[in-house]
């Protein structure tokens, strides 16, 4: 290390070039827009369901709760959390592909690239 440098970066043996980063924004942008319509559908489809269907609100299902106020209180916070699993999932797994990090380059024990 030279004493005009102030602190030492190590050994830096990957980078990610301008353009991989650019692409991976790009389809990351993609899913998230995506991901972000389902959601918008979704959440639409409840108050719709309302004003065009009468059993949707006056219907009784078990504990006197209509189909509206059982998929409100329950339905949605699960489709919340499958659609919040999905894009996590689903981003981690594109940025790992597409961008480098260390398991990138490694190889396994036959020699050949991992997939």
């Amino acid at each position: 290390m030279r004493s005009d440098e102030p602190f030492d970066t190590g050994p830096v043996d990957e980078h990610d070039t301008p353009a991989e980063v650019d692409a991976a924004f790009r389809t990351l942008r993609r899913v998230a827009f995506g991901h972000v319509a389902v959601f918008a559908g979704v959440v639409t489809i409840v108050p719709l369901l309302a004003a065009a269907l009468g059993w949707w609100s006056q219907g009784r299902l078990f504990g006197g709760m209509s189909p509206m106020f059982a998929m409100t209180a329950f339905g949605l916070y699960v489709f919340f959390f499958v659609v919040c699993l999905a894009a996590a999932t689903l981003s981690n797994a594109v940025e790992e592909r597409m961008l480098g990090g260390p398991g990138r380059e490694a190889h396994h024990e036959d020699g050949a690239a991992p997939p």
